[in-house]
């Protein structure tokens, strides 16, 4: 039986390992915030521990859709926070933000967020990872 290599117009994480991902054929060595549809921001945490509610609000205001783009855009159907290297939850008042837009997050350590994020961007759902890249320990 022949296999060919399934093609998807959405952005995919071509490889992970700790304190890194690859981004079609870019190494990323920040957290980031990357979406199904093109959307790749840097997110300014080194570390699990550097979160705040200011970085949700960030990221709720990058998601939020301009008014032009409402009307022809797709909204967000899967949230996910890669919590670094292992999973962690943030507390539930930092999140109101995106409770505020209909959003909810699924929370999973970075290398499940990464399996998780190509699976839904090749079924072509519109997922959002906002991942942290954490250093490797010395």
């Amino acid at each position: 039986m022949k296999f060919a290599p399934e093609r998807s117009e959405a952005q995919t994480i071509r490889g992970y390992g700790p304190g890194w991902i690859a981004v079609e054929a870019e190494k990323i060595t920040h957290s980031v915030i990357l979406a199904s549809d093109g959307l790749r921001l840097a997110w300014n945490c080194a570390r699990f521990e550097d979160l705040s509610p200011a970085h949700f609000a960030t990221l709720a205001e990058q998601l939020a859709p301009a008014p032009a783009a409402q009307a022809a855009g797709r909204p967000v159907e899967v949230l996910l926070l890669g919590s670094g290297c292992r999973h962690r939850f943030v507390p539930a008042a930092w999140l109101q933000p995106l409770v505020a837009m209909g959003l909810a997050l699924e929370t999973m350590d970075t290398a499940a967020a990464c399996r998780t994020y190509n699976v839904l961007a090749h079924e072509g759902r519109r997922v959002v990872a906002a991942l942290v890249l954490e250093a490797p320990a010395a």
